[in-house]
């Protein structure tokens, strides 16, 4: 029998998609689990919700290394530190060097239909061009912000009086959904990951 995939999940803010994993993989038979959570930053919520899962946490600042190369290795060498099958960037708001992508797989989600609107603003950038469908996507991580393959994306309709907030919500929703459906994927066929 194959292994549960396992997971390391990167996080800066309030890691409700690292949530929607955690809850998935408590379920009976569940083909993966969370095994590390890494964030970007001190005090989130993301990691409170890791540590009361009873999940190993670290924290890798940018600001704490000379480079951004610095950096890189380091947050490589954590992750691998937890022996990862995949690594999950779950509202990660930071670029992921060429030392991470190297050493491992990581798919991210993107509160926007790539390959338009990407970068740190999908959602307002997906209003302010007056789209009446956006959605979310998840995709391979690559070399550039939000350009890898795209494995899958949910669509949401823009509501005449949406504000940037009340469509994020209603994408966040379908994202988590999105996010799991994914991951179990991966785990069921991994092929992948002699890619």
């Amino acid at each position: 029998m194959t292994h549960p995939l396992r997971l390391v999940v990167l996080v800066s803010g309030s890691g409700s998609n690292l949530q929607a994993l955690i809850d998935a993989a408590a379920e009976p038979g569940a083909p993966f689990r969370v095994v590390a959570v890494g964030a970007d930053r001190d005090g989130t919520l993301g990691l409170e919700r890791a540590v009361g899962n009873g999940i190993p946490t670290f924290v890798c600042r940018v600001p704490d290394y000379t480079t951004r190369a610095d950096w890189d290795e380091a947050l490589a060498r954590l992750i691998s530190d937890a022996v990862p099958d995949l690594v999950v960037s779950a509202g990660f708001m930071k670029v992921l060097g060429p030392t991470v992508l190297a050493r491992h797989r990581v798919i991210n989600t993107h509160p926007a239909l790539l390959p338009s609107f990407p970068g740190a603003h999908g959602v307002r950038d997906a209003m302010a061009h007056g789209v009446r469908v956006t959605g979310c996507t998840c995709h391979w991580v690559d070399a550039g912000v939000d350009t890898g393959a795209i494995i899958d994306q949910r669509a949401v309709r823009v509501e005449d009086d949406d504000t940037v907030e009340t469509l994020h919500e209603r994408i966040k929703v379908l994202e988590r959904d999105m996010l799991v459906e994914v991951v179990r994927a991966l785990a069921a066929d991994r092929s992948w990951q002699g890619a």
